[in-house]
């Protein structure tokens, strides 16, 4: 199996409300990256320096597991995350510089992707058409 990378337009999720509630008339800090696709990692990680010029603010902190043992890493504001005509408000997880931004389980699940490994590629969620759906459990 190879890597499946994507692009991601990421854009500051606070300058977009804002914008919206004519609060401010600067333009939503945005950026478009590469990030590798990753189902055994569990949120959105990105680099510091794209998380720099987003512009957010750390707002908590976790623990992750890694390859190399638990390691502790920074929360931010959240993004909206716009991949393949699909988007979803996901927080970002800070990771180091030298590795990939990484597209985890949470926004992948939420998005309906589904990972294509023979042809290497992201594709909406063949159980569902080219309709974006979500689960739930329902009452009886």
């Amino acid at each position: 199996m190879g890597k499946v990378i994507v692009k991601l337009k990421l854009t500051n999720q606070g300058d977009l409300v804002l914008t919206k509630r004519k609060l401010s008339k600067a333009k939503p800090r945005t950026v478009e990256v590469e990030a590798l696709v990753d189902t055994g990692a569990t949120r959105l990680y990105l680099k510091p320096s794209v998380i720099k010029a987003l512009g957010l603010e750390k707002v908590d902190e976790i623990i992750s597991q890694t390859t190399n043992g638990p390691k502790q890493r920074s929360v931010y504001e959240p993004v909206r995350l716009d991949l393949q005509g699909r988007y979803g408000n996901f927080d970002v997880v800070d990771i180091g510089e030298n590795v990939p931004n990484l597209l985890g389980q949470i926004p992948l699940e939420y998005l309906d992707f589904v990972v294509d490994s023979k042809n290497q590629k992201l594709i909406p969620n063949p159980e569902h058409g080219d309709k974006q759906m979500s689960e739930e459990y329902s009452e009886r």
